[in-house]
């Protein structure tokens, strides 16, 4: 996947987004705009992501939670106001909803429940750093890095607002997802793509 850099030195909005963002991994956090250089998203990371996507869309069939892949604009307001004035705007590769009155047509408005970002050697620093701080001042419940290069995810959990110390486990056998009951990644059959 494309190095993320910063497009300019300009304050961006979620309007000023919708005027420039026209390509798949662009986001706005704090009002700094980062952008996806070329090339895209490799081979792997696409199977991963689609694979992810399908055990939980199996898991959630006829259930009220719904999962998102990227492209999937999720406005992060920080202190409620307009959707044109939010200046967090962030795409991460799958996540779950079980709030339902967040969704709207743009996408969503508010933090998901479960978040899962699939790391590749040009983005991993941004995803480690950068979103994952995002994730916990917006709230994300669980979050999932997954490097599919190490074969290892790496769990964070919030409690009292913040991140406790991840959990680290090898891509083997099933892990349950915390956030959303009753899901679990079935990361065999996923590796063996």
């Amino acid at each position: 996947m494309g190095f993320m850099r910063q497009r300019d030195m300009q304050h961006h909005t979620y309007a000023d987004y919708l005027t420039w963002s026209v390509t798949y991994g662009n986001e706005v956090i704090d009002g700094i705009a980062y952008v996806r250089d070329p090339p895209a998203p490799s081979r792997l990371h696409q199977e991963v992501v689609g694979e992810l996507h399908r055990q939980i869309a199996n898991s959630l069939q006829d259930r009220h939670p719904r999962v998102y892949a990227a492209p999937f604009d999720i406005r992060l307001p920080k202190h409620g106001g307009a959707d044109d004035q939010i200046d967090t705007v962030i795409q991460p590769d799958v996540i779950i909803v079980c709030e339902l009155h967040k969704l709207d047509d743009r996408g969503m408005r508010g933090a998901p429940d479960w978040v899962a970002e699939v790391l590749s050697p040009s983005t991993a620093t941004y995803d480690r750093t950068t979103k994952l701080r995002v994730f916990e001042r917006a709230g994300v419940p669980e979050v999932w890095l997954i490097d599919p290069t190490d074969r290892t995810v790496t769990i964070y959990r919030i409690a009292a607002g913040q991140y406790r110390p991840p959990v680290v486990l090898e891509l083997r056998g099933q892990t349950a997802l915390t956030a959303v009951p009753g899901v679990s990644i079935d990361w065999d059959h996923l590796l063996a793509m």
